[in-house]
């Protein structure tokens, strides 16, 4: 399965962006923890330049931890500030400011020269779609600032929010990039919902995530769904084997594949199956 999805609106999305970084201090990344390579989008260090920039690892509550801190220890090896956040539970949203003012500390010492004390920093919040950029401000805020919800191409336009006295941020939608040259990076994508579902084939996406569960986390995926299969059963008898567990049977005991399709996928995005992490640091050099 190719996935391709790059819709005109975010042609715009890129170009508001490059306008925009004269307005900011600084850019704030925010990526899924469960593939924070995947979801970074290659063309955000091209765009920022020279600009400072900071990396939020979110979601970090369906990730596995100790992969989610050999990240973040990655990221500051290559000069980055990076923070760790579940917006859930506002879990690491109190180590943003702190972090901002790390990153910007020689801006505030300008300004602090010349007098202007108590000038607002701007900050820029990029993302892939669906990564949690809205919620992320919202707790940052402590008040429903960015509209927010659990699917892609929700925030269209830019907006900027005030977070204090002190700080500024500007929100903006998500963008992807024009082609995934890696399908691998593509599916994981599809698999946490930054590609909208009505572009992909759910039974096609849900075998392959299945797939890759039993291969590096098969123990959760026997726990949730009681299935004893072999080491190297293929992504489609899986999801057979998984739905014929759950009794979602058709007509002369056919298997409802789309029904199962559908579950499992609710199932992982809701942290039902547990916490994973698809890739770790050492991609960068394959």
């Amino acid at each position: 399965m190719n996935i391709q999805w790059y819709p005109g609106h975010m042609t715009k999305t890129r170009r508001m962006i490059e306008a925009d970084l004269k307005l900011v201090d600084g850019v704030c990344e925010i990526l899924d923890a469960r593939i924070p390579y995947s979801s970074r989008n290659p063309d955000i260090a091209a765009i920022c330049g020279n600009k400072p920039r900071m990396v939020i690892i979110n979601r970090i509550d369906m990730a596995d931890p100790k992969q989610t801190q050999r990240w973040a220890d990655f990221f500051r090896a290559q000069g980055l500030f990076v923070i760790q956040t579940d917006c859930k539970s506002r879990r690491g949203i109190s180590t943003f400011q702190p972090a901002v003012r790390a990153m910007l500390r020689e801006k505030l010492e300008r300004y602090a020269q010349k007098g202007q004390i108590g000038r607002p920093l701007k900050l820029m919040i990029v993302g892939i779609p669906n990564v949690g950029k809205s919620t992320f401000i919202n707790q940052v805020t402590g008040r429903k600032s960015a509209k927010a919800e659990d699917r892609p191409g929700v925030t269209r336009g830019k907006q900027w929010v005030n977070v204090d006295q002190g700080l500024l941020l500007l929100d903006t939608p998500g963008i992807l990039w024009p082609r995934f040259e890696d399908k691998a990076v593509g599916m994981k994508l599809a698999y946490t919902g930054a590609v909208k579902d009505d572009v992909v084939d759910k039974e096609a996406l849900a075998s392959a995530l299945l797939e890759m569960l039993w291969q590096r986390y098969p123990d959760a995926v026997r726990e949730r769904y009681k299935i004893d299969m072999p080491a190297d059963a293929p992504g489609w008898e899986l999801l057979e084997a998984c739905g014929r567990k759950r009794g979602f049977l058709l007509a002369r005991g056919e298997i409802n594949l789309e029904r199962m399709a559908t579950v499992l996928m609710d199932e992982y995005r809701g942290g039902k199956l547990g916490r994973f992490t698809f890739e770790g640091p050492e991609i960068y050099e394959q």
